[in-house]
């Protein structure tokens, strides 16, 4: 092959392949824009490295983009969210290096991203801003060759804005969480069945008439929420903002501080953006045999250096479940070492729901190359031709048609003048 890359096991290629064509079949959009890309080489020797989850959806983004004629590599945005057949595949059968092995400590996860910045990129595709954190800290020499970036999460997008903010950020950044379809879909039914899924396949355990709580009422937030209570859970929700408190409040959700809402938790779930939501207070009021996961992108929403310092025992009595035993006896279930546990425990979210969340990233790396040097350094949203024209391949892909204005009707609403 002739390039570089580190993962475990290149025998997993063929396995790895069948199921990012079982992914693909689910994706029709990217499939359109890839086709497209294959046509027009609208990317044609641009250097891009993503650091994203290494999923089989993941690898239907990274087949589009060298498609598109993107010199491309790959390193994984969690240690424990990798799929080693599908890293296996993209380095054999598509040639793209890819430096990402499930379970890699936390050496290895930032020797692979030094060597996704050693790609020397001009666009950088992000899952949480660790490359453009590591382009700003480590190699500032890669800069001035920047076209920019491109962001998947809303936890990413809190840190590129807080850059901007600070006035470090020295390139244009493409928010695509903020894209329509993107947080629409991907947070709410992409998180909300994922996140159960993670949580089912790690515990088996019943979730209707269990009382299921819920950290934060943002997209990702809702839809597990939604989801919980579809199963039958009891859930209450946890806020800070007075705004998503009372929509949750509104949408049928019991809503109360963390502190109180533990004490009667057999469920709780993170997914704020924010670190230490579950601390020493709440586990020391947490009832015996809660199991705790979390959903935001980094596993600092759980503070376990809290938790390992207040057990006298941890032990794992299944697959990503560490189980720590208190000093009075109560025991606190965590999964998935606290990182994402739909990725940890389970395949992430469902390919038909990545789709548009990829087709974003796709149509955004090519947004950032068509508008070089347009583009202010700062945080910027994909336009909404873009949201629109996603929106109706995915509806079309579907077999739903939908109405179109009149000349009449687009008129009045141009119009101030014609009232009642």
């Amino acid at each position: 092959m002739g390039k570089n890359f580190d993962i475990k096991d290149t025998s997993l290629a063929d396995y790895g392949r069948r199921r990012i064509d079982w992914a693909e079949a689910e994706m029709p959009v990217l499939r359109q824009i890839r086709e497209r890309f294959a046509s027009q080489r609208p990317l044609k020797g641009v250097r891009l490295s993503a650091c994203l989850h290494v999923t089989a959806e993941t690898a239907n983004l990274m087949r589009t983009l060298a498609a598109g004629g993107a010199d491309v590599v790959l390193c994984a945005s969690n240690p424990l969210s990798t799929q080693d057949d599908v890293a296996a595949s993209l380095v054999v059968h598509d040639e793209i290096p890819v430096y990402a092995i499930k379970g890699e400590d936390h050496e290895t996860y930032y020797k692979h991203i030094t060597a996704a910045l050693d790609h020397n990129p001009q666009i950088t595709m992000d899952d949480g801003a660790d490359l453009v954190t590591g382009v700003l800290k480590q190699r500032p020499d890669l800069i001035p060759a920047m076209l920019g970036s491109t962001e998947e999460t809303t936890t990413g997008v809190i840190r590129l804005k807080a850059m901007a903010a600070d006035g470090v950020l020295k390139f244009p950044v493409i928010a695509v969480n903020d894209s329509d379809t993107k947080h629409l879909f991907d947070n709410r039914y992409g998180t909300g069945q994922s996140t159960l899924d993670g949580i089912l396949r790690a515990t088996n355990v019943l979730l209707a008439g269990k009382t299921f709580v819920v950290g934060g009422y943002g997209y990702c937030s809702r839809g597990i929420a939604e989801r919980a209570r579809g199963l039958g859970a009891n859930v209450i929700v946890t806020e800070v903002d007075p705004i998503r408190a009372l929509e949750a409040a509104m949408d049928g959700y019991r809503v109360m501080p963390m502190r109180e809402a533990v004490k009667v938790a057999d469920f709780v779930v993170t997914a704020t953006g924010n670190k230490n939501v579950l601390d020493a207070e709440d586990f020391a009021v947490m009832k015996d045999g809660c199991i705790v996961a979390n959903s935001g992108h980094f596993n600092v929403e759980i503070n376990i250096p809290d938790l390992e310092a207040m057990a006298v025992e941890k032990r794992q009595p299944r697959a990503f479940v560490d189980q720590y035993i208190l000093k009075d006896g109560r025991r606190i279930n965590l999964l998935g070492e606290g990182r994402l546990i739909n990725l940890a425990s389970a395949e992430g979210h469902p390919s038909a729901v990545m789709d548009m969340s990829f087709a974003n990233q796709a149509l955004a790396s090519e947004y950032l190359l068509t508008h070089r040097g347009k583009l202010p350094n700062g945080v910027h949203a994909l336009p909404k031709e873009v949201d629109r024209e996603i929106a109706s391949l995915k509806l079309a892909s579907m077999g739903i048609t939908i109405d179109t204005l009149t000349p009449e009707q687009a008129k009045y609403l141009a119009s101030w003048e014609e009232g009642t």
